[in-house]
Formats: structure tokens, C-alpha cells, sequence
């Protein structure tokens, strides 16, 4: 078995692929396609992006310090594409793409309706690692979709197609093949 040895670089795959959606005060919303973004805390519940300070949206987050993260399914990943290689700065891509703003709860920016789940970020920190700037933020509000619940109110969120991002290309998530302690679960 052989294997190849390359110069470092970016090949933790897959990720999550999401739309960012943010607003200045009396400017339209933006959103912006994201696929470096992790959880990074539970309590508080905490996230991380990492966005490129040339990027439109980034000094709209940076002035605002609110964002929304909007999770994608297979029906978003054309809009989520496009909102990733088009720039906001001329364009309106809620309307350009047919996305819906959904008045958030706590923050500012907007989620955007059609995602179903909308996580509303205040932004803590800052880091400047490179190429990107790592933004450290609190999840202060959740918004999901009720069609993803059952009769026993309960979220069914893998049933929403979800969409990871891989070296270039989208994918949905596939089949089941086990869940959280089932290695170790008695028989």
C-alpha cells in the first residue's frame, strides 16, 4: 500500500457548507457562502467561521458583530453555490436567488426563511490566522423549521437533506451507519 506525501494544506473533508446571512442598519442583507466553519463550545454554545478579510461580507460582520448561519439542504445548494462566487457588493442575492429574509430574534441580520435551522451569532473575538480571520461567536438564538418536526415533537433534523461540502464538490449526507455510543452500547 503506498501513499504520497503532499505540502501541507487544507484536507479535512468533508465539511459543512452553510449560508451566512448579515446586515449593516440601512443596507440590504448579504449572505455568504462558508465552509470553514466548526463548532467550538457547547456552554455556552459557541461557533467559529473563518472568512477572508477581501470577502464583501466580512467587514459587515466585523462592523456589526452579528451574523446568522443558515444550514443548507440539496433545494439551497444552487443559491448556497452562487452566494459563494458572486459578491454582494452590486447584487442582491436574496433576490437574485429567491430566498426569503426571516426577522431574527435577538441579532439584527436576518436568517434566511427557507434554511431549517438559523443560528443567531453575536461575535466575541477575532483572530487573524492568514489567509482568514477566524470569527468566534455565541449562539444567542435558534430558529428551526416545524416541518422538520414529528408527532412527538421531536427534531428530525437528518431528514432535511443536508449538504456537506467536499474538496470542491457538494454532497448530501448519505446512509445512516451507526449513532453516538453504539460502539460501546451492551448487547
Amino acid at each position: 500500500m503506498g501513499k504520497q506525501i503532499w505540502k501541507p494544506g487544507n484536507m479535512l473533508y468533508p465539511v459543512p457548507v452553510v449560508m451566512i446571512s448579515c446586515k449593516r442598519e440601512n443596507e440590504k442583507a448579504n449572505i455568504i457562502t462558508v465552509a470553514w466553519a466548526g463548532t467550538i463550545s457547547s456552554s455556552p454554545a459557541m461557533l467559529s467561521v473563518s472568512i477572508r478579510p477581501e470577502r464583501h461580507s466580512y467587514n459587515i460582520i466585523k462592523e456589526t458583530g452579528e451574523f446568522v448561519v443558515n444550514l443548507v439542504t440539496k433545494d439551497l445548494t444552487y443559491a448556497t453555490d452562487y452566494c459563494g462566487v458572486k459578491s454582494g457588493k452590486n447584487i442582491d442575492k436574496f433576490k437574485e436567488m429567491g430566498l426569503t429574509e426571516l426577522p431574527s430574534q435577538v441579532v439584527s441580520a436576518p436568517g434566511i426563511a427557507e434554511s431549517p435551522v438559523n443560528l443567531e451569532c453575536k461575535v466575541k473575538d477575532i483572530i487573524s490566522l492568514g489567509s482568514h480571520d477566524m470569527f468566534i461567536a455565541e449562539i444567542v438564538s435558534v430558529t428551526a423549521d416545524d416541518k422538520y418536526m414529528d408527532e412527538n415533537n421531536k427534531f428530525n433534523l437528518n431528514s432535511a437533506d443536508l449538504v456537506a461540502y467536499s474538496h470542491g464538490e457538494y454532497f448530501t449526507l448519505g446512509e445512516k451507519i451507526g449513532k453516538f455510543g453504539y460502539s460501546v452500547k451492551k448487547k
